[in-house]
């Protein structure tokens, strides 16, 4: 907490954020608390601090009282904080949901190359997937797309079959020239 910034009422900012924690993590929201009071170095009002101090006392949580800028009250809040962390149990404080991994990376067997009439016809999901990432107006976009192609295997199937430069590659419906 801030003690003493302009707008600010500490005492709803602690009720606010406990709010939000309490909707991201039942079980963190129940979690050992600190209220920590910044710049008492610069404090005009005592009536900030003196709420921040109800607060505290109605809540049962310790209240240290600081200066970032003189370190006053730092290094005690500090050992506090170390021996308090020491005794905490540990758990899994948020529940994870399992979740599906996607990866830029895609199977071999996601595409395939047929020759028609000179023009080599790459398809499949992977080069889908590849040319909804690409912009052909881009060169760097045309950088990255070279680069998968040769990460895919593409490139290396398309010499094996026989492409040359200036031949025509159509990749997921994209007509491009083969260059090297």
């Amino acid at each position: 907490m801030y003690l003493g910034q302009e707008g600010r009422n500490p005492v709803e900012d602690f009720y606010a954020i406990n709010k939000e924690l309490k909707k991201y993590s039942q079980k963190l929201s129940t979690r050992k608390q600190i209220i920590v009071a910044n710049k008492v170095d610069i404090l005009q009002d005592e009536t900030l601090i003196k709420q921040v101090e109800e607060l505290a006392k109605k809540e049962n949580i310790e209240i240290y009282k600081i200066s970032a800028a003189t370190k006053e009250g730092v290094q005690e809040l500090i050992d506090y904080v170390e021996k308090t962390l020491k005794t905490l149990p540990k758990e899994e404080l948020v529940e994870i949901e399992e979740r599906k991994i996607y990866t830029l990376e895609e199977k071999q067997d996601q595409w395939s190359i047929k020759e028609e009439n000179g023009v080599f016809i790459v398809s499949g999901k992977a080069v889908e997937r590849l040319m909804g990432r690409v912009n052909i107006e881009d060169n760097e976009s045309m950088h990255y797309l070279q680069k998968s192609l040769k990460n895919l295997g593409i490139d290396k199937k398309l010499k094996e079959m026989g492409v040359c430069e200036g031949d025509t590659v159509i990749l997921a419906d994209c007509e491009l020239e083969w260059y090297e």
